[in-house]
C-alpha cells in the first residue's frame, strides 16, 4: 500500500495554506531596504549606513518557552508572535541597536493552520509596530518529535549600531543609579512555574478572575510582552546620557543587571522601591514559592533597566512620566 508523505504526518499543502493567508501581514512588514520578494530562499536586506562612523551588527535569538502551553490552555494564540518579537527588540536594544529585520521559526507535530496564522499574524505585526521588516522564516511539521497539539516558535534579529553610540555597560561607575521601567507582565519567562501555580492546580479556568486583579488569568499571563525600543531610543536620541541597560528577562533583576555592570561593582537594588503587581503574588502564594526564587525566575514588575550618572536621574524618570511609563529609581551601582 502507497504513502504519501501526508500519510506520514507532514502536509505540504497546510504549509502552502498558510503562505497563503499570511503573506499580505508579512508584505506590510516590507519597507525600502527590502530587496526580494516573500516565498525565495533568502531575504535580501539593503543596509543603510549613511550617516554612521562604523557601523555594528547587533544579533540575537530566542523563543517564548513554555508560554505557547498558556496560549493552548486559553486558546489565545495572537500576541505569542508579538512576545517574540518585542522580546527579541528589547535583547538588542539593551546595546543601542536599531532592529531591522527578523527571521521566525515555528515548529509542531502537526499544522494547524488556523493556529499558526494568528501566531505568525501576531509576529508580523509586532515587526510593523517597530518598523522591523519580517524577512522570512521556516515552518515546520515534524511528528515524533513534538507532542500533538503543542507548537515552537523561536526568532533571530539583526539591528545595527553606530560603534561610538554602542551601550555595553563599560562607563558604569559607582554612584550610578538604576532607573526600573515597569513590565506588562510576565512578558516571556518564568511560565513553567507560573503554570506550576495557576493553571496545574486545576481549580482556575482561563476567565477565573483573581483578588486584586481586573483581568482574567488568561488575559493577565497572556499580556504581550512590553518592547521599550520606540519610547527608549526617542530618549536616547534627545541626548539622554545612559551607560547602561538591561532587559530583565530570566534570572531576574540582579541576574540580568549583573551582566552589564563592570567587574569590582554590583547593583544595590532596592526591593520596597516598587509595588510588585498581583500576579507575583498569587504565584508566590499558591505555589508557596521562596522569595529567592521569585526574584531569579520573574521580573516582578520590573522589565527594563536603564544605568544612568546622578544627574540623569530626574531627566530619565520624567521622560518615563512623560509617556505613562511606570518608572522607578530602584537601587545603586556600589563596590561589590
Amino acid at each position: 500500500m502507497a504513502t504519501t508523505y501526508r500519510d506520514a504526518g507532514v502536509d505540504i499543502d497546510a504549509g502552502d495554506e498558510l503562505v497563503r493567508r499570511i503573506k499580505p501581514a508579512v508584505k506590510a512588514t516590507f519597507n525600502e531596504n527590502v530587496l526580494t520578494e516573500l516565498g525565495l530562499f533568502g531575504g535580501a536586506f539593503r543596509l543603510d549606513t549613511s550617516g554612521m562612523e562604523e557601523p555594528v551588527w547587533i544579533a540575537s535569538t530566542d523563543g517564548v518557552g513554555t508560554k505557547t502551553k498558556v496560549a493552548d490552555w486559553a486558546g489565545m494564540h495572537g500576541n505569542i508572535g508579538r512576545d517574540l518579537v518585542n522580546h527579541c527588540i528589547n535583547d538588542i536594544f539593551t546595546c543601542g541597536a536599531k532592529p531591522l529585520f527578523f527571521l521566525d521559526y515555528y515548529a509542531t507535530a502537526r499544522l494547524d493552520v488556523d493556529i499558526a496564522e494568528a501566531v505568525l499574524n501576531g509576529l508580523a505585526s509586532g515587526c510593523k509596530a517597530s518598523g522591523v521588516a519580517l524577512l522570512g522564516g521556516e515552518t515546520a511539521e515534524m511528528p515524533g518529535v513534538y507532542t500533538e497539539g503543542v507548537y515552537d516558535l523561536a526568532g533571530t534579529i539583526m539591528g545595527v549600531v553606530d560603534r561610538p553610540m554602542l551601550i555595553d555597560g563599560s562607563k558604569i561607575r559607582e554612584g550610578d543609579f538604576l532607573i526600573g521601567l515597569a513590565s506588562d507582565g510576565l512578558h516571556t519567562n518564568g511560565y513553567t512555574l507560573a503554570r506550576k501555580a495557576l493553571i496545574e492546580p486545576g481549580d482556575l479556568k482561563p476567565d477565573s478572575v483573581l483578588d486584586g486583579m481586573e483581568i482574567t488569568v488568561a488575559e493577565a499571563l497572556l499580556t504581550p510582552h512590553r518592547c521599550y525600543y520606540p519610547a527608549v531610543s526617542r530618549w536616547l536620541e534627545r541626548g539622554l546620557r545612559v551607560r547602561g541597560m538591561a532587559h530583565i528577562t530570566g534570572g531576574g533583576l540582579e541576574g540580568n543587571t549583573s551582566r552589564i555592570i563592570p567587574d569590582g561593582l554590583k547593583a544595590q537594588i532596592d526591593w520596597d522601591s516598587w509595588e510588585t503587581p498581583p500576579l507575583f503574588r498569587h504565584i508566590r502564594e499558591r505555589a508557596d514559592v521562596p522569595e529567592e526564587d521569585m526574584r531569579r525566575t520573574f521580573n516582578l514588575g520590573i522589565g527594563w533597566v536603564m544605568i544612568v550618572p546622578p544627574d540623569k536621574v530626574k531627566e530619565s524618570i520624567m521622560h518615563a512620566m512623560n509617556v505613562g511609563i511606570g518608572v522607578y529609581k530602584i537601587g545603586e551601582v556600589v563596590k561589590v
